[in-house]
């Protein structure tokens, strides 16, 4: 079998997301979706329920009250808020947080993207970005690299020296990927995009976050964001997403979102402060 087709088989193998969450997914795609409907699909699950519930009264949110009412919670945060934290708690409970396999620390990798997922978040508002769609944000944050969990499993030593050779000759990881596998991660998080049928902007967020030149789709605004805010996390190294020298990003990626890296420094102390209430998500 080939490399791509041993990939392939590893992600068939994959823990797939829970009905409910599937059932979630589904119904918030439906333009008459309301909260009691929403509530109807998660009351059947108690511990999605019981999840969702921890994640809203967390630091988090930081919200002055503490809410008991899933319906509650739903209207306070709206269909599409409440969508994506229980694809983020789903994907976060289905795939390995502790487990150090070969070239990737799952501890580095983890924070490397929640780093990505509350600087994309932040991002978001700087632009001026309806609060409604600012978890979306996160979530493709959160997921960009996702498509490295099968390549560090299935490859084990080889994706050692796939880090090793980014890191040696000052490359990305993604080109690395390629001349040792002939498959990279985008390409390997396509297909569990497909596989769990994710929304197109956090599938986009996965599939084109290192060819934003070759993208013509309608989600160029988040995958930007995204692209920056993977930029920052690499640059500050934040986690270890499997490089450590990050390419300088096109202007048009800047004026796709309207602003200029002096960003950074505005939000860096922020971007660290909500890492660390992110961290609830590894423990949902």
């Amino acid at each position: 079998m080939n490399k791509l087709g041993l990939i392939e088989s590893y992600i068939r193998e994959m823990p797939s997301l829970p009905v409910s969450v599937k059932k979630v997914l589904e119904i918030c795609n439906n333009s008459g979706c309301n909260p009691s409907d929403l509530n109807q699909v998660i009351s059947l699950d108690p511990v999605l329920t019981g999840g969702l519930l921890k994640l809203i009264n967390s630091a988090y949110y930081g919200l002055s009250s503490h809410i008991t009412s899933l319906v509650k919670a739903i209207t306070m945060l709206g269909i599409n808020t409440v969508k994506n934290l229980v694809l983020a708690s789903a994907v976060l409970g289905t795939l390995p947080k502790n487990k150090g396999i070969s070239g990737l620390n799952m501890e580095g990798y983890w924070r490397h993207c929640l780093c990505v997922g509350v600087t994309s978040k932040l991002l978001a508002a700087k632009q001026g970005i309806d609060p409604k769609y600012h978890q979306e944000y996160f979530t493709a944050g959160l997921m960009h690299d996702i498509g490295k969990i099968p390549l560090n499993a299935v490859f084990g030593e080889e994706y050692v020296n796939a880090v090793a050779a980014a890191d040696r000759e000052n490359k990305r990881l993604v080109v690395s990927e390629n001349e040792i596998f002939g498959i990279n991660h985008c390409m390997s998080g396509q297909i569990i995009s497909d596989m769990w049928k994710l929304d197109s902007s956090i599938k986009d967020a996965i599939v084109w976050h290192h060819s934003l030149k070759e993208y013509s789709g309608e989600n160029s605004k988040i995958l930007c964001t995204v692209t920056i805010a993977n930029y920052f996390a690499v640059a500050y190294e934040v986690g270890f997403s499997g490089y450590r020298k990050p390419k300088k990003l096109d202007n048009f990626v800047w004026e796709t979102i309207g602003l200029n890296d002096d960003v950074f420094e505005i939000l860096k102390d922020r971007v660290y402060q909500e890492i660390e209430k992110a961290q609830i998500f590894l423990n949902i």
